[in-house]
């Protein structure tokens, strides 16, 4: 219980007003918390409604409550795009966030897992190193799992059985723009409430959704360079890294290559799953700020990753990714004022 202080002063930080969907599913998340009961809620809210900042506003209920926060994500390049949101959000009220993974190792995760422990750090993000048995919360009071139909089930228990150790089970609040069957199951005959958020930011424009064959390849090239010059950006989504002699399918590696020769003028870059986390990061920050024209890319981006000047995603050999694959890439454009294309 609080006076909502901490709530106040976040909203009057944010650079921008709440949809009133965000608005009206804050409120059922602030009244769920408020019961004695633990909370178990969906967020379903399509790919940029916003989702994170609710997820904000509701752990700031439970630090003002004096208890502690944990946020989990499926990926490091996600884990840390909301450690730099929440950072920026939360630090300057005073709030402590922590960042747990598993490339935080020797001194500096000993001293982060006793910031936990004690309760110094208010705010945790991180992966699945969450979830590990050496991490111990010194009072848990919310868990939060972000694309939660990436984690298993075991995981998420895992998570909520952190704060067991003060006889309460943590408020937990679970987010995905694609839930998955075992999730629509429990919303209808377990005890999992779900919110939707159904209104995107004002300014965002519907992503338009094209098949092309793959003889219209160099149409293709063609546009991109067209975008790169009015400086827009684009992604190039592969689902292989290097070519197989089992899957006929283009691969990141080779098609970097090919694209790089045919757009001399562009600057092109790669990224994928077998990276250093280091290059990965640095490539991303890169695109991110407008230093790479198009990103030929693996599957990796496929959530939470935020360039609003991105208008244009191919995805090579679309048929050997899933629906919540495919909607989650898909994503990844339409962030921003621009008309995107998918």
């Amino acid at each position: 219980k609080g006076k909502g202080a901490l709530v106040k002063a976040l909203l009057n930080a944010l650079p921008f007003t709440l949809t009133g969907a965000q608005q009206r599913v804050f409120v059922q998340i602030r009244e769920d918390i408020a019961r004695p009961s633990p909370m178990l809620r969906l967020v379903q809210g399509d790919v940029g409604s916003g989702k994170t900042v609710v997820a904000a506003l509701a752990g700031m209920l439970a630090v003002e409550a004096g208890k502690q926060v944990a946020l989990a994500a499926p990926t490091e390049l996600l884990a840390e795009q909301h450690l730099a949101n929440l950072r920026a959000w939360l630090e300057p009220l005073g709030v402590r966030v922590a960042w747990l993974a598993g490339k935080v190792i020797g001194k500096a995760r000993a001293t982060v897992l006793a910031q936990v422990a004690s309760g110094e750090a208010q705010v945790v993000v991180g992966t699945h190193a969450l979830m590990q048995d050496a991490v111990v919360f010194h009072d848990l009071g919310l868990a939060i799992v972000d694309e939660q139909h990436r984690f298993g089930v075991h995981q998420r228990l895992a998570l909520r059985d952190k704060g067991a150790g003060t006889d309460c089970v943590p408020h937990q609040l679970v987010m995905t723009a694609t839930p998955i069957p075992r999730t629509l199951a429990m919303a209808a005959y377990a005890d999992l409430d779900v919110s939707a958020i159904d209104e995107l930011p004002p300014g965002r424009t519907p992503v338009q959704t094209v098949a092309l064959s793959a003889e219209r390849r160099p149409e293709l090239v063609e546009r991109i360079r067209t975008a790169c010059a009015e400086g827009r950006q684009a992604y190039w989504v592969c689902t292989l890294i290097d070519d197989s002699d089992e899957v006929v399918a283009q691969a990141a590696q080779t098609t970097f290559e090919a694209l790089s020769a045919s757009l001399p003028d562009a600057r092109v870059a790669l990224v994928h799953g077998r990276m250093k986390a280091a290059d990965k990061q640095s490539t991303m920050r890169r695109f991110k700020e407008g230093e790479v024209d198009l990103l030929v890319a693996t599957t990796v981006i496929e959530v939470g990753v935020d360039v609003p000047n991105a208008s244009l995603m191919i995805i090579e050999n679309a048929e050997r990714l899933g629906l919540a694959q495919l909607h989650q890439l898909r994503g990844r454009v339409g962030r921003g004022a621009t008309a995107s294309t998918c």
